[in-house]
């Protein structure tokens, strides 16, 4: 990755000194184009993105295209079943190669002067050339990991090791069985907010008893220390005693089982992945609109205990990834910033791979609920980007109540910054 200017490491050394630990960030980082430019060399092109699911690519030849800023990754499952991930670039004139956002290929075809590449990015053909070594002219590789049917890549060519993130992920969303699902549903949204806005908005669920009636329902996730009452501390401990007594020793007990949200990320140890598995409220078995499965197909290891009452698994990565679980689907959303005031966000539903649609789920019984909670949290974001732009705005102090994990995402951002100084 190419090193920051002496311009860049000005305006990132002048952002930091003005940020106020326990306050909300400046203006500035909202929108000033320079700084999007910066981050997207430091949050994007250094590190590891989720780039979407197994299932998204599960025989040889299938494909999808996953594009950041100018880079493109072009992920392919291999004839060996192996995944690789090239950048879509043509070694020839620089074309792009596919032009499709996903598809199956036995080989990728250059539209412009029809080099041709495997799967595996190899020059097979080179129309025009005489006495030319192929061999030089692979298709640039970009880093690709797989784990428990979740895909990452990464554009550096010595991104940071992965091995704990799959060791701390791995145990918790296996019996999810997200690596033997299929796609339900995709939904794309552009969020007309900054990036790190829907980020901030993601890790408090102070705005929930307001904004998302349909969620707090279901979870304990908007109760903490001051506001967690007699009745609410019991209703936890029944959930968490019963979780706990059914599934001690199989791996589907809930990890955290505290109101309010598990804390993350960790700034100091720049720990930038989660997962764990939560209770949800009594008589939800699932994260609908009335509790009740959406799908009569459990996913991975739970149709083997034949019991819908698992809580939900939970998972995160930053900067663009989070994922909620029931037993019967999974809902992700992949973020992809798209400007200084733009953020793409792709909704994913997941289904057990043999659920069929019509005859074991509905679309209009699934999707609610998390379509509902993404809606007003994008314009939840809308709105506060409008404010942050005017002149009149000024950082607020976070509640230590509340916003815990917002001050952990805002210090494992501006230290991220620093570092790249």
């Amino acid at each position: 990755m190419q090193p920051l200017n002496a311009a860049q490491q000005a305006l990132i050394g002048d952002l930091v000194g003005s940020y106020r630990p326990g306050y909300g960030l400046p203006r500035p980082f909202y929108t000033t184009p320079a700084l999007f430019e910066v981050e997207l060399e430091i949050f994007w092109q250094r590190g590891w993105l989720f780039a979407g699911h197994s299932c998204q690519v599960k025989d040889p030849g299938d494909y999808f295209v996953y594009e950041v800023g100018t880079s493109a990754a072009l992920i392919v499952r291999q004839e060996d079943g192996s995944l690789a991930a090239h950048h879509n670039v043509c070694r020839h004139r620089g074309s792009v190669i596919a032009t499709e956002p996903c598809g199956k290929a036995r080989s990728f075809v250059c539209p412009y002067h029809q080099w041709t590449y495997g799967l595996d990015g190899k020059l097979r053909f080179c129309r025009g050339m005489q006495e030319f070594d192929k061999s030089g002219y692979t298709l640039f590789p970009v880093r690709v990991e797989e784990t428990e049917g979740l895909v990452f890549i990464s554009f550096a060519k010595n991104p940071p090791d992965f091995s704990p993130a799959r060791a701390l992920m791995g145990p918790v969303l296996k019996p999810q069985g997200l690596g033997r699902s299929k796609v339900a549903k995709i939904a794309d949204y552009t969020i007309p907010a900054n990036w790190k806005l829907v980020w901030e908005n993601n890790r408090e669920c102070f705005h929930c008893n307001i904004n998302h009636p349909q969620y707090i329902k279901a979870n304990f996730d908007h109760y903490n220390d001051d506001d967690l009452n007699a009745d609410v501390a019991a209703h936890v401990a029944r959930q968490t005693a019963k979780n706990e007594q059914k599934w001690h020793d199989t791996g589907l007990a809930a990890t955290h089982t505290d109101p309010g949200l598990t804390p993350f990320p960790d700034a100091e140890r720049d720990i930038w992945y989660s997962a764990n598995r939560t209770i949800l409220v009594e008589g939800w078995v699932t994260e609908s609109v009335d509790g009740k499965r959406v799908c009569d197909v459990l996913m991975g290891d739970y149709r083997n205990n034949a019991d819908e009452d698992v809580g939900t698994v939970r998972a995160r990565t930053l900067p663009n990834f989070w994922n909620h679980s029931s037993c019967d689907h999974g809902v992700t959303t992949r973020l992809t910033p798209k400007g200084p005031r733009a953020t793409e966000a792709r909704m994913i539903w997941l289904v057990a791979e043999d659920a069929v649609e019509g005859r074991d789920y509905s679309l209009g019984r699934m999707l609610p609920f998390w379509q509902l909670t993404g809606e007003q949290d994008w314009l939840i974001c809308e709105r506060q980007q409008k404010g942050v732009e005017s002149s009149a705005y000024t950082p607020g102090p976070l509640s230590q109540f509340k916003e815990y994990n917002l001050d952990a995402f805002l210090q494992w951002y501006v230290n991220s910054l620093r570092k790249a100084l």
